[in-house]
């Protein structure tokens, strides 16, 4: 290894946990306890975070600033050479990590801080009690705002409703149910034992936000206390972003890390990394069980690493719906029989999804797990969006073989080139429902169907449900994956779709 190649250093977490709302403490203060923690987990002097010269935060949603990046440098008391601000997406953390290595490995960056922090448990529960949070306001000017940051939903996909991750997840669902041959209940069964699984991770995680495990039945079970969100998603299968939650990493390179005197023990290598994107709307994908670019990113960062996906120790698999943990499962080549957690948190509904900030604590807790068993690796999956952007890491102890910087994957290309069946926006006459979801409300009645189906010609269409309530009862009795219909376009220029 040469003193160029880049390293992780540090990593701080925070939990804020039974505060109430006129005490809790804000994201940008969250941040900035992480960062001293991360300051502290490299061994290095707290006085050294004015000395970072980039400083990356993950976009906030719970409060609005106007320049969190240079907010935090304030904190700090840093004057960064570089202030970055991510677009909207989970994918960022890894991303950042990816990027920042590279800016390290070719001099652009000495230290680098990486953070992020929600807190939209404090807010709703400041609105609800009429509590006014004396949080930052801020008069800067914007930050320069890093990453992909093109909407997530097309216009005509937010006309027919596919735009929240609680309807459109489910769709990507109900394909791999179908695609397994499963029948409803029997796929609940594997869904409960799935969440479990990674629920019971959550449980020795001293930053998780809920630890006390659930049992596969209880998840699966829909009732009072789990009401149905989205078929086939009851509430605990849901991401949780109701959480108070920080994290930050420090990033330096091998000669830095010496001269500041940080122990070996503590280095970390990014050994293989890869970027990329599926086919950005959803409506415009190969299909709705798998993820091309996620294999494609990890074929690259293990090969990147010299390394086989069976060799690796630890995993965390991006968790916000089971539907993301699967495909990101099957595209690593992981068998479901697996013993491996396919968390190193708890998954984003047990641990918390603090928005796009979740990953960021997959990586600080995956240095700890590797600095606990030397010689090991782990790989970290991050994900934007609808199983859209997508971001790999693979870390170890040891430096990997690939010489810094790598050359360009050149994934992207491949990945755009593939096909995928044209869009109808029109669609009129026979059809088969290709995937679909039902959407509930908080007294968990069905109250809207989501289609995505093929016109007997192969063109594919969006469209809500034609029909009453027992309709869409019926679409949760049986498997209506494949099941046939008629649709049609409405005055308003959408589609409908009415079964049998």
């Amino acid at each position: 290894m040469s003193d160029s190649t880049p390293i992780l250093i540090g990593a701080g977490q925070i939990t804020q946990r039974d505060t109430p709302p006129d005490a809790a403490r804000e994201p940008i203060e969250l941040m900035r306890e992480a960062a001293l923690r991360a300051a502290d987990d490299a061994r290095l002097p707290r006085t050294a975070l004015p000395e970072v010269d980039s400083i990356s935060v993950v976009n906030v949603l719970s409060w609005p600033y106007a320049n969190a990046p240079r907010l935090l440098a304030e904190r700090l008391g840093a004057a960064p050479r570089e202030e970055l601000y991510t677009a909207v997406g989970g994918n960022t953390p890894q991303w950042l990590v990816n990027e920042t290595a590279a800016r390290i490995a070719d001099g652009r960056v000495g230290l680098a801080l990486l953070a992020g922090a929600e807190a939209v448990h404090s807010v709703v529960r400041a609105r609800k009690g009429g509590v006014a949070l004396r949080w930052t306001t801020q008069s800067a000017a914007a930050p320069r705002t890093v990453g992909d940051g093109r909407p997530g939903s097309s216009e005509h996909e937010a006309a027919h409703g596919f735009v929240l991750p609680v309807q459109i997840y489910p769709l990507f669902e109900n394909a791999l149910r179908a695609r397994a041959g499963r029948g409803i209940a029997e796929h609940a069964r594997v869904l409960g034992g799935l969440c479990a699984s990674l629920a019971e991770v959550a449980r020795d995680n001293p930053f998780a936000w809920f630890r006390t495990p659930r049992t596969a039945d209880e998840i699966a079970t829909v009732g009072e206390q789990n009401r149905m969100i989205s078929f086939p998603y009851p509430k605990l299968m849901n991401s949780i972003l109701d959480v108070d939650q920080g994290a930050a990493v420090l990033m330096t390179s091998v000669g830095e890390a010496k001269r500041r005197g940080v122990p070996r023990d503590r280095w970390v290598f990014l050994q293989g990394f890869a970027d990329a994107h599926d086919h950005w709307h959803v409506s415009d994908r190969v299909d709705y069980a798998s993820s091309p670019a996620i294999a494609a990113c990890a074929r690259r960062a293990l090969e990147m690493a010299g390394t086989r996906i069976e060799d690796v120790s630890f995993l965390d698999v991006y968790s916000c719906f089971p539907s993301a943990v699967q495909i990101g499962r099957d595209a690593l080549g992981i068998a479901a029989d697996d013993p491996r957690p396919l968390t190193v948190t708890g998954g984003l509904a047990a641990f918390g999804g603090p928005g796009s900030n979740y990953s960021m604590h997959a990586i600080a807790t995956m240095l700890d797990l590797l600095r606990a068993t030397p010689g090991t690796r782990g790989l970290v999956t991050a994900l934007g969006w609808y199983v859209t952007k997508h971001a790999v890491g693979v870390y170890g102890t040891e430096p990997g073989p690939a010489p810094w910087p790598p050359g360009d994957a050149g994934l992207q290309p491949e990945l755009d080139a593939l096909p995928h069946p044209p869009l109808e926006l029109g669609p009129e006459g026979p059809a088969t429902i290709e995937t679909y979801t039902v959407s509930h409300g908080r007294d968990g009645t069905p109250e809207r169907g989501l289609v995505i189906g093929r016109l007997d010609d192969g063109r594919r269409f969006l469209a809500t449900v034609d029909g009453d309530r027992a309709t869409l009862e019926a679409l949760e009795q049986r498997e209506a994956v494949g099941l046939r219909g008629r649709a049609r376009t409405d005055g308003m220029g959408l589609g409908r779709f009415a079964p049998g």
